[in-house]
């Protein structure tokens, strides 16, 4: 017979045979505030007076108004001036379930956290109020907005408006929307429960839209969505997640029934190793196992099962480890924007630990244990690797320690601030700074990049947007991550 494993043991033999088995202890404190940050760089709109990115300034301040509605405000997704439905929904739902989780971890930076997820929630309410029996998923055709390189406060592309229809509908985007609005409702029900309770109306209502009109918006909107955001998972996975969000949010035994009858067919029972803006499946089984691991609801074992599987798949040494890492020990998913899949992973990993934790669960993985501690020794390695402990000795994330990205695909940090430069920089002119070896003149903090590949290479090229360009959904799942650590200090490997 096997005899047993700690999983601890394995990795770190794991990372002694790839030369990476060094500690570091970094200021997460520090990290978390500049994570939080970063989103102040991304808002679109009329800044406020507490904006602290003292180099941006209004933008989009007529969007909208092609169809007379408002649409003012949310985020520009990475580093063009495009304001993508699909991930700045996925941006607040995880933002928002970061706080849910590790809020009471933020310290002085949660009134900060509780911001961005309003900076979000606000747009996201108004796109789905707007107009009856529809919901605006996009501002922006990307296609041309990327043909210049403007400061999101100078553009002059066109405005143009999506949305999608009981004719032309979208599934995906819209249950994205509903479990954004759900689990923001969820953040502000103490501290503002009028505006929670408009939210969770929100939320009903779209969720109730995308599940009667089912399609996906990839189909509906093509070539303005895809190949930027196509939902190449379809829209059942976040049909499932957004049920399960408004499950949580709201108490209503309506949506267990949903989940109940609608598990099998939205896919509970299979498995999937990949969590990301795109693809919800893995986050919806972590997010409903919590119903089994507390409340031992017996419809939610499927979940826990599957999570178990989803652990399992990233476990070096154990049975079902299905996983990629480099060389220096990251977990690498593809060469686009891979630290997308690493934070989001990350996140799953501490969430799932402390559910295991407050009731006393662990994993089993063929011969090997797999405890919360585990998970949480997985999760803090990807953390570090991030924050500069990895072969290449640099921060992926821009302005903490002593080495980061310099030349960030990024039009409003790579081009003149306005008060430097108060002139209009046209959309062809504003190509000299994406080619020039510069480094970019204002500093985009907190922003975390593409990241590294596969063999934990990384080029600080500006057109290497692969790499270089950062997101809102890279950073939103980072900042819960990053709590658990600001809260628990002297947690080691």
């Amino acid at each position: 017979m096997v005899p047993k494993h700690s999983y601890s043991l394995l990795f770190c033999i794991f990372l002694l045979l790839n030369h990476h088995c060094a500690t570091a202890t970094f200021n997460y404190a520090d990290a978390l505030e500049k994570s939080i940050l970063f989103f102040e760089a991304q808002r679109s709109g009329q800044l406020p007076a507490t904006q602290r990115v003292t180099w941006r300034g209004n933008s989009g301040l007529s969007d909208g108004s092609s169809n007379q509605v408002d649409l003012v405000g949310g985020y520009y997704d990475a580093g063009d001036n495009v304001k993508f439905g699909l991930p700045m929904a996925f941006t607040t739902t995880m933002l928002a379930w970061s706080v849910i989780e590790f809020g009471n971890m933020m310290s002085g930076q949660l009134d900060n956290a509780r911001a961005a997820v309003r900076w979000g929630s606000d747009y996201l309410l108004k796109a789905a109020t707007a107009t009856p029996d529809s919901l605006y998923v996009q501002v922006a055709d990307p296609n041309q907005d990327h043909k210049c390189w403007e400061r999101p406060e100078d553009m002059d592309t066109p405005r143009n408006l999506y949305r999608v229809t009981t004719q032309n509908p979208g599934s995906d985007v819209a249950a994205e929307t509903a479990a954004a609005l759900a689990a923001a409702s969820m953040v502000f029900k103490d501290s503002d429960s009028a505006y929670s309770a408009k939210l969770l109306q929100a939320a009903t209502k779209v969720f109730d839209f995308a599940d009667r009109y089912r399609g996906s918006y990839s189909d509906s909107l093509n070539s303005v969505v895809c190949p930027f955001y196509c939902s190449y998972s379809g829209y059942h996975d976040e049909l499932l997640w957004g049920a399960s969000w408004l499950h949580r949010a709201s108490e209503d035994t309506s949506y267990m029934s949903y989940i109940q009858s609608n598990g099998h067919t939205l896919g509970a029972e299979d498995d999937d190793y990949s969590f990301s803006c795109d693809d919800k499946r893995v986050g919806t089984k972590v997010l409903l196992s919590k119903g089994f691991l507390q409340n031992r609801i017996d419809a939610f074992e499927v979940y826990k099962v599957h999570s178990d599987n989803y652990i399992c798949s990233l476990v070096p040494g154990s049975n079902g480890f299905q996983s990629q890492y480099t060389p220096g020990g990251l977990l690498f998913k593809g060469s686009d924007s891979n630290l997308q899949y690493v934070t989001c992973t990350t996140f799953l990993l501490f969430t799932y630990a402390k559910y295991l934790t407050a009731n006393g669960g662990s994993i089993s993985c063929g011969s090997t244990t797999v405890s919360s501690k585990d998970l949480i020794s997985l999760a803090k390695k990807q953390v570090d690797y991030i924050l500069g402990q990895n072969p290449a000795g640099t921060s992926y994330m821009v302005g903490f320690g002593n080495r980061y990205p310099l030349h960030v695909h990024h039009r409003g940090s790579s081009l003149p601030a306005l008060r430097d430069h108060p002139g209009r920089i046209s959309c062809n002119d504003g190509f000299q700074y994406l080619y020039t070896g510069s480094p970019n003149p204002n500093l985009l903090v907190g922003a975390i990049v593409g990241g590294p590949d596969s063999g934990d290479g990384f080029s600080d090229d500006r057109n290497n947007y692969r790499q270089t360009e950062p997101a809102t959904y890279i950073n939103a799942p980072f900042v819960g991550a990053l709590a658990f650590f600001a809260g628990n200090p002297n947690v080691r490997h």
